[in-house]
């Protein structure tokens, strides 16, 4: 899918690798001006060179999601530069498993704070830029897990059902200004993660999958620039599954 993203300005959290940095790759081929963000710096410096082969504009940036100050920092900045935000990717998240007898409430808070409270500091900082151009397209990346559920991941799939909530809220709010908001629930992707499974659990998932094969990290690269163009334009409110009918 080829999409005109020039002058446009993208925000991708924990875009510096995995999913996030495919997003960041794809929407950068099509023109767009990635600013990516992560906590560690020499991964986010070498991801900020290789995207710059692509779209010399792009750049990496520090970012604790966690934090409402760190995110309206970052906003500012790259409004202040570029003079407008176009897109926000809400994508970083963490795991942190354990069945619930078992739990600690600092791995049900850092999960939390991480995948769900780092959306609303991220959309809450940039959309008030947003608001002033009356246009944005605000996507995040949620989980096939917030419908299903999974055995040792009650605070994963609850941050992750929590984006889709919190979606469909903020899309009410902001749509009037010509904002669209959307969620992507991704399936299992096939990551360094996947990679190191045991044949036998692989086995396992893919027999439960109607496509037969893991997702890409393509797939769900190619669900984001479909959503941040103006081919849905007329979509807000939705939740895009990409899971190879694991979720039907």
């Amino acid at each position: 899918m080829k999409v005109d993203l020039k002058n446009q300005i993208a925000i991708i959290t924990g875009g510096s690798r995995g999913i996030g940095y495919g997003i960041a790759s794809l929407l950068a081929s099509n023109g767009a001006t990635c600013i990516i963000t992560g906590r560690n710096e020499s991964r986010l410096k070498q991801a900020e060179k290789t995207l710059q082969a692509t779209e010399p504009s792009c750049r990496g940036m520090k970012l604790s999601v966690e934090s409402i100050k760190d995110a309206e920092t970052l906003a500012k900045i790259a409004y202040e530069e570029f003079g407008r935000i176009d897109i926000l990717v809400n994508n970083a998240g963490i795991t942190s498993d354990q069945l619930i007898l078992l739990m600690k409430e600092e791995q049900w808070d850092r999960v939390i704070e991480t995948n769900l409270k780092g959306v609303f500091n991220c959309t809450k900082a940039v959309s008030r830029f947003m608001l002033k151009k009356r246009y944005g397209r605000i996507i995040s990346i949620s989980s096939v897990i917030a419908f299903m559920g999974n055995p040792g991941q009650a605070n994963y799939a609850a941050s992750k059902a929590g984006i889709i909530g919190f979606t469909k809220a903020v899309a009410r709010e902001l749509a009037r200004k010509q904002i669209t908001v959307n969620a992507i629930a991704p399936g299992y992707i096939q990551t360094d993660m996947t990679e190191g499974m045991e044949q036998k659990a692989k086995e396992k998932i893919l027999s439960s999958i109607p496509l037969g094969r893991l997702g890409t990290v393509e797939d769900v690269a190619n669900a984001v620039l479909f959503l941040a163009s103006d081919a849905a334009s007329y979509i807000t409110g939705h939740v895009l599954n990409v899971s190879g009918g694991l979720y039907i």
